[in-house]
């Protein structure tokens, strides 16, 4: 079942600089300008559910396991599409709204890529 599912619908000129960080950010298409520049915007939609370790987040067919969970996530999803995803495999969120999945190769991301949880 998909908790939650979006698409890349802009890329920002700097977007990809975090990922000397091993890090990217997402935003709804609300950004404020300033940060709009370093973010993926995506479409903002509903989570259907409850986002803990354990599941995966998919950029469109490459899975990354979930291994932590900042407690705003889901709400920051649900408002404003913003989250930071950290591919780290940190096992305790240290940021509220980052989400922390196994540390791998970040995937490639370009407009139109699906966005998904399960």
């Amino acid at each position: 079942m998909e908790l939650f599912e979006t698409s890349i619908v802009g890329i920002g000129s700097q977007a990809k600089m975090f990922a000397a960080e091993a890090m990217l950010i997402l935003f709804g298409q609300g950004a404020p300008e300033d940060l709009k520049e370093y973010t993926y915007q995506i479409d903002v939609n509903p989570v259907n559910g409850d986002i803990v370790e354990g599941q995966f987040i998919y950029f469109d067919n490459q899975a990354y396991r979930i291994t932590s969970v900042g407690n705003l996530v889901i709400k920051n999803l649900n408002d404003i599409g913003h989250i930071s995803v950290k591919f780290n495999g940190a096992t305790e969120a240290e940021l509220p709204g980052t989400l922390y999945v196994e540390a791998k190769t970040l995937p490639e991301m370009n407009v139109g890529t699906r966005i998904s949880i399960k």
